[in-house]
């Protein structure tokens, strides 16, 4: 069921984003009196899983889920059509039509990815507000469990206080620091401490087997429910029930759990729990392999109530959101860049991360969540928009670059040259493709 839910979000997702995008090149086109041949959501190479003319356009769905796009007559794109372009030019082609009419058709798409990114922002900013830890609440630091991480020198109960000499004071400064971070002071027991990252740290962190989460709050063990396989099955125990003490012994966090139960194996203990107000006991029994057979859960509200964590919150009116989107999406606009920059940046190793279609898969949670949708959805509008900009033939990016190119020398690239530029750009772009998600199939194969 939970890839059911994955596999809904992001096809949903990517539908939604490729549609619009190419909306964004149809309607200048049309309003151009361009005229479109196919407007198509994924690639139907040989066949169409549906396909309807209206007018002079042929609408379909193909079968191969790996983009859309648009086919404009008299227009040098991924189609190849060399039989039309040797015919002369008709006056509904794209090269019929003035440069800035044609800059205009090709920036629509990724108009539409930013417009569509910016307004889901503001949407987010009106019905979700924004949430964060204050950094100063986790009075016992972070928990670090990445092995890189750990390797580096960071440990289980360190609290951040400063990235690249600059404070921070709430979690997610320091999770968006992530890319561009090369320093960062901790205090531990009371003692500062500077911690430099390598340069290669992306590199490094992409090529771990061991990739979980860097900085991690550390939280009480709270049950969610009872294997009904395993020992404890009949134990009255609750959704919510907080653990608080083994064998009369206290236990703060989660992450004390796992160690002192191996000093338990085979053995039943005594466990003290919260339970609305109220403490009470259970007696519990421990495996051989030092577990009781509880699955923990997550209330952020419980934890905070508990003095676990401080959330700040902030709510939007209608007109508030505007800049609440805005700020959204500037901060997401320049951290897409960032990436970008550290990925074409060879040193720090961060293009081993670089993913394809299973990375986009399985960023969408298991569980359907419209607010996860949408944030995930405007991030990778972002993402579309920025790397179709990019200036390589065969993407909005290097039509953009050519047409930029003819109005200000007022010199046309001829056909030929823009045929070749085509060919070039669609095999660069194909090697990028395969080395993403070549980089999928490699993690999975070595199980990283």
């Amino acid at each position: 069921m939970e890839f059911v839910i994955k596999i809904s979000q992001f096809l949903l997702s990517l539908s939604l984003l490729i549609v619009l995008h190419e909306l964004g090149h149809f309607i200048p086109a049309k309003l151009f009196k361009t005229k479109v041949e196919k407007f198509y959501l994924f690639f139907d190479v040989k066949y169409s899983l549906l396909k309807k003319k209206i007018g002079d356009t042929v609408y379909g769905i193909g079968w191969l889920p790996l983009g859309g796009y648009v086919k404009i007559a008299g227009m040098i794109d991924e189609s190849m059509d060399k039989e039309q372009m040797a015919q002369p030019p008709q006056p509904w082609e794209f090269r019929s039509k003035p440069a800035w009419q044609r800059l205009i058709i090709m920036l629509g798409g990724v108009t539409v990815n930013f417009i569509l990114a910016y307004f889901i922002y503001v949407f987010i900013s009106f019905a979700y507000g924004d949430k964060d830890y204050t950094l100063e609440s986790l009075k016992d630091g972070y928990l670090i469990e990445n092995q890189l991480m750990l390797d580096l020198g960071f440990k289980t109960g360190d609290k951040v206080i400063a990235v690249n000499g600059e404070p921070v004071e709430a979690h997610s400064d320091v999770i968006k620091s992530l890319i561009s971070a090369e320093e960062f002071t901790v205090e531990r027991n009371n003692e500062t401490k500077k911690i430099n990252l390598p340069e290669d740290f992306l590199g490094q962190l992409s090529s771990r087997k061991n990739r979980s989460s860097l900085f991690n709050l550390r939280v009480p063990f709270m049950v969610a429910k009872v294997d009904d396989t395993m020992q404890n099955k009949d134990v009255d125990l609750k959704q919510g029930d907080v653990l608080l003490a083994i064998n009369g012994k206290g236990i703060r966090y989660f992450d004390q759990l796992e160690p002192r139960l191996k000093n338990y194996k085979n053995q039943t203990i005594t466990a003290t729990l919260l339970r609305d107000n109220d403490s009470i006991e259970r007696e519990l029994k421990v495996n051989s392999n030092g577990k009781i057979g509880v699955f923990p859960g997550i209330s952020e509200n419980k934890f905070e109530e508990l003095g676990y964590i401080d959330i700040t919150r902030k709510e939007y009116t209608f007109l508030e959101s505007f800049g609440g989107g805005a700020d959204k999406f500037v901060d997401q606009v320049a951290g897409y860049f960032d990436q970008l920059k550290a990925i074409f940046t060879p040193s720090t190793g961060a293009y081993k991360g670089l993913g394809g279609f299973k990375a986009i898969f399985d960023i969408f949670p298991e569980v359907w969540s419209w607010e996860a949708f949408w944030r995930l959805t405007a991030f990778l509008s972002i993402m579309l928009a920025i790397l179709n900009l990019l200036p390589i033939p065969a993407l909005d990016g290097g039509h953009v670059m050519f047409l930029l190119y003819e109005m200000i020398s007022g010199r046309k690239p001829s056909e030929k040259f823009l045929e070749r530029a085509q060919i070039v750009g669609f095999f660069i772009l194909i090697a990028l493709v395969l080395f993403a998600n070549g980089n999928d199939v490699f993690r999975w194969i070595t199980n990283r």
